[in-house]
């Protein structure tokens, strides 16, 4: 596998990875508003020459806020989402920010114990943020 930063010839493909992941995916416009933010950092995984996953994280000042991780449903639980996640760290500390945060789904244990295992920490939670089912969303932050 391979982690490489996201261009913009990785947004059709960053979009199909949405749509097999998420109940209400992003659009390949919205993928391309967040990463033309200054200083965003986005990164696809790649087995071979196929995209399976990608991570985004929005810049602001010294902050970063994650929108997505996602890696395709055949590639789960094989360190992908482990590899993209551990860049994204180590990116974000190159670029000085202070702190990434990022919302998960509370029942999304998976999910939850990785950013956990990175040094994710709690620290609110988002009453009935999410759709289709409405849950709660924990509000997890990483200082750098």
């Amino acid at each position: 596998m391979i982690i490489k930063e996201m261009t913009a010839e990785h947004i059709k493909a960053a979009a199909e990875i949405e749509k097999q992941c998420f109940v209400h995916p992003w659009s390949e416009q919205s993928l391309e508003s967040e990463m033309q933010g200054e200083n965003s950092i986005f990164l696809m995984a790649f087995e071979g020459e196929e995209p399976v996953g990608y991570v985004g994280v929005s810049v602001i000042v010294d902050e970063g806020y994650m929108g997505n991780l996602a890696v395709l449903e055949k590639y789960r639980r094989q360190g992908v989402g482990r590899a993209l996640m551990t860049e994204l760290i180590n990116r974000s500390k190159e670029q000085k920010l202070a702190f990434i945060t990022l919302e998960v789904r509370s029942s999304n244990i998976p999910a939850v114990k990785l950013y956990e295992s990175l040094g994710f920490k709690e620290a609110g939670r988002r009453k009935n943020y999410y759709k289709d089912p409405v849950e709660d969303a924990l509000l997890l932050t990483k200082f750098n």
